[in-house]
Parts: C-alpha cells; structure tokens; sequence
C-alpha cells in the first residue's frame, strides 16, 4: 500500500471540512473523484461567514455529503460510521489556537479530547485502512533544540492547546496498539495561504492595516533575537498529507508522527515585510503596517523549526513554496475576496 496512488473507490471522512486544511484537502479528494464525507459544527470561533465560503466551494461536486454536527456527540459519529463505513478517516476537526486555550479550556478539552476519543472508538468498531489526524507544533513547546524532530522529548507542552494535540498522539498510540488501527499523527507548522484562518497572524495583521489599526508584535521588539516560525503554504500541507494517505504505518504498533513544516523558518519581522510587499503589489501601491511591539505572550513559543527528513524518507516530499510566493497567493485572495481594490476606487472618487 505504500507510496501508491489514491484509491477513489475508497470513502473519506474528513471531520472539520468547513476549516482551512479540511476545505483544501476535501475539494483535492473530490477533484481526483474520490468520495468524500463531511463533518463540520461550522462554530463561530471566527468569522463564519468564511466557513460557509469554504463549504460553498465543495457543493458542486457530486461525491461531497456535508452533516453540520460535533465530533464530540459520540452517538452522531457511531451513526455516520455505520452509514458511510469509511476506509480513510482524517480528522481535523478541533478547537484551535494557543491563546485562546487559556481564555476558554472547555472547548478544547471537549473537541480535542473528547472529540478525537469518539473518532478512535469508531475507528475501533468500524475498521478502518488508515486514521490521519492533525496534532501540531506546539506539543514541541519551548524545546531549544532545533530543527525539531520526531524523536524529540515533548513532555513539556507550555499551553492546554498542546497538551490536548500530545494527548491526541498517546491516545492514538494506545487505540493503534490494541486495535490495530494504522494511525498517522500530523504536526503541523504554522500553516497560511488563502483562505486561512482570521486568528492567524499574518491574516490578522493584514486586518488591522486595512482598519487603519497598528499591529501588534509581541517580540519585545527585539530584532536581534527575534522569534521565528516555520511557516507551510496550505498547497504542501495538502500535498503531503495525500501522499501519506495511501501509505500503511510501518513498525510493531502501527502508529507514526511526521512534522510537516516548511524546514526554513522565517524571523518574524522579515515575515511582516514580505506580507506588506504581498500586500503592496496586490493593491499597487505602497503598504505599511503601523507596528507596536510588546512583550512576548504566555503559552507562545519562541521558535519553531522542523525537520521534514522523516516525511521525506517515507513519501518522498518536502515543501517548496516559499514565503514570499505563498503571502503573494494569500494577499491576491483577500484583496479580491474583500473586493478591496473597489473599495479603493469608491474611495478615491
């Protein structure tokens, strides 16, 4: 089964369609006439009106069934395996963001946990070929080692956020282990591109400039230790998770982690820049952000850097896309989805 080609005979459960990777990895499944199933509780975390976007651009295709429901209402997961018998399960569905796990832990606990405990279970009594789901970066927390790897110590998660997404690989182990399902773990690294997240920085600061507010930094304003992320365009995220689908996880308990990162962090100030010349091109003209700098948050980490050798020698995949290639794509999108240039005209008349 390793490193073949997707099989569109199969049935794809993606839970958290109507979220940023779920849209693009749904609509790449459909686009290869797979069959696709799914799951979304559509909350209103942020903006909902670009959930439903998202699931508008999924409608079309006749292999798409979308049920609006929560992972964490077991009955209504045990309901959809029985129906649907998935042989390809990616979860995606959870509560998301650092910050936000301080302010609100219930939702994480019951999305993350609670949430990917329901899927397991159906995964157990419905077996399926293989179960992939997103941990993420954050269960690496204020590791000094770098880049980040697999087999690194992650025992010292600094937000609830982590702990949720490490808790979602020992509980996967477990169920991998005792039920023989073939489970990937997916760290995730700072993802962006069109379409994205509105709690997400480098969405939120394009907000900000457009609102005529400053933008806040919280790096001390310290450039010369500035912190620095490993941002991965949405189209390598997609990418590398379509080419571990078709792949059996190998070893005793067939159960693996792979970070999918970009393998090139970025400082974030040189992040900022290039999202302001993104930003510049897409509108003809000069774009500068209003920046004030404060110090760092708590549950923030100060660096992020991935090794992606492992996802390399398992599928032959690294991405590519650069920085200023993927802001480009994300800064053409949002002005022409908020039909800014328009709006700059009207203004100017």
């Amino acid at each position: 089964m390793n490193n073949q080609n997707l099989n569109t005979n199969n049935v794809y459960f993606v839970t958290g369609v109507a979220g940023f990777i779920g849209f693009y990895l749904s609509r790449r499944l459909l686009e290869q006439g797979c069959k696709v199933i799914g799951i979304d509780n559509v909350n209103d975390y942020y903006d909902v009106k670009l959930k439903h976007t998202r699931l508008e651009g999924l409608e079309p295709y006749e292999n798409f069934t979308f049920v609006k429901a929560d992972i964490s209402d077991k009955s209504v997961i045990d309901d959809l395996f029985a129906q649907y018998r998935p042989n390809v399960v990616v979860n995606l569905a959870a509560q998301a963001g650092v910050r936000y796990s301080i302010e609100n832990p219930d939702v994480y606990m019951q999305s993350n946990v609670i949430g990917f405990y329901n899927i397991l279970e159906a995964c157990r009594h419905y077996p399926v070929d293989h179960l992939i789901y997103a941990s993420s970066s954050s269960v690496y927390g204020a590791n000094k080692k770098v880049p980040f790897e697999e087999t690194d110590f992650v025992d010292h998660p600094v937000s609830l956020y982590a702990s949720t997404k490490k808790t979602n690989e020992l509980m996967a182990h477990t169920y991998s282990h005792l039920y023989k399902i073939p489970a990937t773990g997916l760290r995730f690294f700072t993802v962006y591109g069109p379409m994205g997240r509105p709690d997400m920085a480098y969405f939120g600061f394009t907000d900000k400039y457009f609102k005529g507010e400053p933008i806040k930094i919280f790096n001390n304003g310290d450039f010369e230790n500035d912190l620095y992320r490993d941002f991965t365009y949405i189209a390598d995220i997609v990418e590398g998770i379509v080419k571990l689908i078709p792949r059996t996880p190998i070893g005793a308990v067939q159960h693996e982690v792979f970070n999918i990162g970009n393998n090139n962090p970025e400082k974030l100030m040189h992040f900022i820049t290039s999202l302001e010349k993104a930003l510049s091109n897409a509108l003809g003209k000069e774009v500068n952000f209003d920046k004030v700098f404060e110090p760092i948050k708590p549950g923030d980490v100060p660096r992020t850097f991935a090794s992606t050798e492992r996802l390399y020698q398992a599928v032959g995949f690294k991405p590519e896309t650069t920085i200023e290639e993927g802001l480009q794509q994300f800064a053409d999108w949002y002005v022409q989805y908020y039909n800014l240039l328009e709006k700059e005209e009207v203004a100017g008349n």
